[in-house]
């Protein structure tokens, strides 16, 4: 039997109440594990910094929360940017907000970000060489709540605003100090090691799995000090986060809640199970392993099998999605993995489309290159968008791709017999065989990697498949660089998950020693044309890099779809709409008066 949907109360009929708590129950495998915004590249995602960090920090500008693909000045800390005339200069005001220990947000907050960036970029994971805040001649402020940036050449505004500008998280002046006092790293880049030093061990092991030094945080003189609508009450060692409202917030929409509560799952059964009970969570996600009625339309869902109690709302991001090879591994799977032909090969034997409609219930769609298919934007190169995909499934392409470089694919594993075609550093005898590893707890994604490696065998590529933790796979299997006491082994890495963009330009996955680029793939041509489509308003830009990266595929291409299909209490209001870059916005959520 088909459930039904529910009429959801119209906005506007009933009236928000104050107070009142709402759970929410997370995605396993990734609990908050870093609460300083700096944050690095092997705890990048929606669950460290969108789903946490952003709740106590704002940004200096701030995305989506309209539901569309643009910045919310309202929400913003920084007034809109003005240019000069020659297009290098950009000058922002910073609003007067405050932080919870009465300070006042000032353009001393946003210097100190930027001169952490100038010091300790390398150790942020949206820091590329190169660019922000490299690609400045000059920068500092014109008064207490203005700050200006000169840039070394003309780039593309928009670009600037929502890659660039978007980077910056104001600090508060109480975080600018060492265990010996009060520092200046606002003002002396001399000072942001030794700052930087005392903020990280605040923070705590950003790899410990534990989670006894996260106890700490909610106590914390330093992390206690936020300018967001929500501070931390606690985060119990079970895993369980509370907030509560910021009673000091200076921007709009001050929290309806008394009380936000995230609790972990460790499974999507288990996840699937507490929404059944009806009143346990008031939001969670439907598991897409449990969608039962299929979709036509992954923005809109279908039926809901927990309609009774919920509504479905999927949150389509825009974003991209794929697994990452490490180009940095020492052994010959470094060398096979920096081969164009084995790269494709190795993408042609994902079958995107049989996943679409079995797997996952036409709530996905096929993701073949770097920008986002859904939401439809102008920003998809038009050969892509007229569907001329430059590597379907085709298992005897890639099976012909192999043998053409020497590769004997008449068994699983194939065997390299002509290292002279088969590339630098590969020797003959050498097989095909590699570790897949990716997280656990997700039914649809390893039904996903059984199938992918059924298919791979079939042209000679043999996977071998390994369930992780999430946050144990991430940390693992992060950008490295092999050195004493960092092997850098890991080789095929699959997340659930890829990267929300916000303007998808590709800097920050690809270009070469980038934050994003976990398994630091190099190519002179993909920085040749990333460094064309930054500096330019012109879109022919942006298609040529997009589809020159579908073809050489630096990560594989994986079925796309929502970040998360919310379900949502029907006691509570406030919810939509749902933010495009993947942010939440629980300070609007609220139950009605009876």
């Amino acid at each position: 039997m088909t459930a039904q949907p529910v009429a959801r109360p119209q906005a506007g009929s009933r009236r928000p109440k104050k107070g009142g708590v709402a759970t929410w129950a997370c995605a396993p495998g990734f609990p908050p594990a870093v609460i300083f915004p700096f944050t690095p590249a092997e705890r990048m995602g929606t669950r460290n910094i969108y789903e946490f960090q952003m709740l106590m920090y704002r940004p200096l500008y701030y995305f989506g929360s309209r539901g569309t693909p643009e910045v919310d000045y309202d929400q913003s800390i920084g007034e809109p940017p003005q240019w000069s005339e020659d297009g290098l200069t950009v000058t922002i005001r910073v609003k007067p907000w405050k932080w919870s220990n009465g300070e006042t947000l000032c353009a001393d907050n946003v210097l100190f970000w930027v001169n952490l960036m100038k010091v300790k970029g390398a150790r942020y994971g949206e820091y590329v060489p190169g660019y922000f805040p490299d690609n400045l001649t000059s920068y500092g402020k014109l008064a207490d709540d203005v700050v200006y940036f000169t840039f070394d050449r003309s780039y593309s505004k928009k670009w600037v605003l929502m890659n660039q500008l978007s980077t910056i998280t104001p600090l508060p002046r109480a975080w600018d100090r060492t265990e010996d006092g009060p520092a200046n790293a606002s003002g002396d880049l001399d000072d942001v090691e030794a700052v930087y030093e005392f903020l990280m061990a605040a923070q705590g092991d950003i790899v410990a799995e534990g989670n006894e030094h996260r106890t700490r945080w909610a106590g914390s003189p330093v992390w206690s000090v936020v300018d967001g609508p929500w501070r931390l009450k606690s985060y119990t060692l079970d895993g369980i986060v509370t907030f509560v409202p910021n009673e000091h917030y200076s921007g709009p929409n001050k929290p309806h809640l008394d009380e936000f509560r995230q609790v972990p799952t460790f499974s999507d059964e288990q996840q699937y199970e507490m929404l059944k009970a009806g009143d346990v969570v008031q939001v969670g996600y439907l598991p897409l392993s449990f969608a039962s009625e299929p979709t036509d339309d992954p923005t809109k869902g279908g039926a809901n099998p927990l309609g009774h109690s919920y509504d479905l709302v999927p949150q389509v991001a825009f974003c991209i999605r794929y697994f990452c090879l490490n180009y940095n591994n020492p052994t010959v799977a470094g060398k096979i993995f920096k081969q164009t032909y084995f790269r494709q090969a190795l993408q042609s034997t994902l079958d995107q489309d049989t996943a679409v409609t079995d797997i996952y219930q036409g709530y996905a769609y096929r993701q073949n290159g770097p920008v986002p298919m859904i939401p439809a934007s102008g920003l998809v190169s038009p050969r892509q968008r007229e569907g001329a995909w430059p590597l379907p499934f085709d298992v005897d392409r890639a099976r012909a791709l192999l043998e053409a470089h020497g590769w004997d694919t008449s068994r699983t594993p194939a065997v390299c017999v002509d290292p002279g075609r088969a590339g630098e550093g590969i020797p003959a005898g050498t097989r095909l065989s590699f570790k897949m590893r990716y997280v656990e707890g997700r039914p649809a994604l390893t039904e996903l990697m059984r199938r992918y490696r059924d298919d791979a065998a079939k042209a000679g590529i043999e996977l071998r498949l390994e369930e992780v933790y999430g946050s144990v796979l991430v940390a693992e299997d992060g950008p490295c660089e092999p050195g004493p006491g960092q092997p850098c082994l890991w080789e095929l890495c699959c997340w659930n998950g890829g990267w929300a963009y916000h303007y998808p330009s590709g800097e920050i996955l690809f270009k070469t020693k980038a934050g994003g680029n976990f398994g630091f793939y190099t190519d002179a041509r993909a920085d040749e044309l990333i460094e064309k489509s930054v500096t330019t308003e012109d879109l022919d830009a942006l298609y040529e890099y997009q589809d020159y990266i579908a073809e050489q595929v630096p990560v594989i291409f994986t079925p796309n779809f929502p970040i998360r299909l919310f379900e949502v209490s029907r006691d509570l209001g406030g919810f939509e709409p749902v933010n495009p870059f993947g942010m939440i916005n629980p300070e609007n959520w609220h139950y009605f008066e009876d």
